[in-house]
């Protein structure tokens, strides 16, 4: 069998770091807000080349503290792309804001800034692009785009751990690093994955930085005395323990993925049916997930599943459509591009240590299915 990603073969190289690094934990006592949660705070912002991160409970959790520490409520909009994971738009629901759905691009599946202006109105607070599957989304558009409107920018950077674009100053800068705020997930599966949930923010701002580290902890500024309406949502210091273990791999494990994908790139060149993905050259791609499109996409989907590949659809349905949001009353027609990927949409095995041999039977069996 080829799983759809093997955390196994990660885990299995580095299991007695990890195991030494829960076991100090453990003997320190100090499973809140400890030692290695602070440790880890200070690494991330150096590798993401910010000045403050702060740990949280969840991936989900920091996009919606992100919201909250902008002062983002209700009669607000915020825009967000339609075609992404539904954790994006429910961030801003939390807060009691309004989600303004953008259609995306078809080459990148990332939000399609010829159509942000449009969508903006004056009780639009900010916007949330997506770094969707790994790949940057357009930061110097929509950097211009937010300032020209007084606009604040959440990266929800979930999937795209390390992927770096290039900027007007001409140098390469990291995702988490351009907007106001960065939102990260540490969910296992993810290219940094925790052994449960996890998530972090990134800011270069102060202010932002010390309301979040009340905002996740009961909205303390001591252990009784509370200056805000807060949250339980930190980031436990076991988790902590085995990212930092995790992060010193973290930029070989993203080329790793980068050479899986020029493989499958190279070996699905000209496959009639199938698309593969396109990365812009002022980017570094990290294929958190190695999409391709197909009209046969039942037909390659069940060929996979049925030779014991692990496949998953990442998104079937865009977020205008989902059920959740029939308040909002969109329809289906309003994002064809959102709903003419999520009809073709298919992802492929991709993780660390990935074989080539697997890589080859897979597109073997694609090539199998599209005939």
């Amino acid at each position: 069998m080829i799983h759809f990603s093997d955390l196994s073969l990660q885990h299995k190289k580095m299991w007695k770091e990890m195991n030494l690094a829960m076991s100090k934990v453990i003997k320190r006592n100090d499973y809140i807000l400890g030692e290695d949660v602070q440790e880890f705070e200070k690494e991330f912002a150096q590798f993401c080349h910010v000045k403050y991160a702060v740990g949280l409970s969840s991936g989900t959790a920091a996009l919606f503290l992100a919201c909250e520490s902008l002062g983002i409520g209700s009669g607000d909009e915020v825009i967000v792309p339609a075609f992404t994971y539904i954790a994006t738009a429910l961030a801003v629901s939390y807060t009691k804001a309004k989600p303004v759905f953008v259609d995306i691009e078809e080459n990148t599946y990332n939000i399609d800034v010829s159509k942000i202006e449009s969508a903006i109105t004056k009780n639009t607070k900010a916007i949330i692009p997506v770094h969707l599957y790994g790949q940057p989304a357009n930061m110097p558009e929509i950097l211009r785009i937010a300032k020209k409107h007084g606009l604040k920018v959440i990266e929800d950077s979930a999937q795209a751990h390390g992927a770096t674009i290039k900027m007007f100053d001409g140098n390469w800068h990291v995702t988490g690093s351009m907007g106001d705020i960065g939102c990260f997930s540490f969910y296992p599966s993810k290219n940094l994955g925790a052994l449960g949930d996890g998530g972090m923010i990134t800011t270069n701002d102060e202010g932002i930085y010390k309301k979040f580290l009340m905002l996740r902890d009961y909205g303390r500024v001591s252990k009784y005395e509370h200056a805000m309406i807060g949250y339980n949502s930190r980031l436990d210091t076991l988790q902590a323990a085995i990212l930092r273990v995790k992060l010193k791999k973290l930029d070989s494990w993203n080329e790793s993925r980068r050479k899986s994908a020029a493989i499958y790139n190279k070996l699905l060149k000209g496959v009639e049916g199938v698309v593969t993905p396109f990365a812009k050259d002022s980017l570094t791609h990290v294929y958190h997930v190695y999409a391709i499109r197909s009209t046969m996409r039942e037909k390659v989907f069940n060929h996979l599943k049925a030779n014991a590949v692990g496949v998953v659809i990442h998104y079937p349905i865009p977020i205008h459509l989902q059920k959740a949001y029939t308040e909002l009353k969109y329809k289906k027609g309003d994002f064809p591009v959102s709903e003419k990927v999520a009809q073709e949409i298919i992802s492929l095995p991709i993780y660390p240590y990935m074989k080539e041999k697997d890589i080859k039977f897979v597109v073997k069996l694609i090539k199998e299915a599209v005939v």
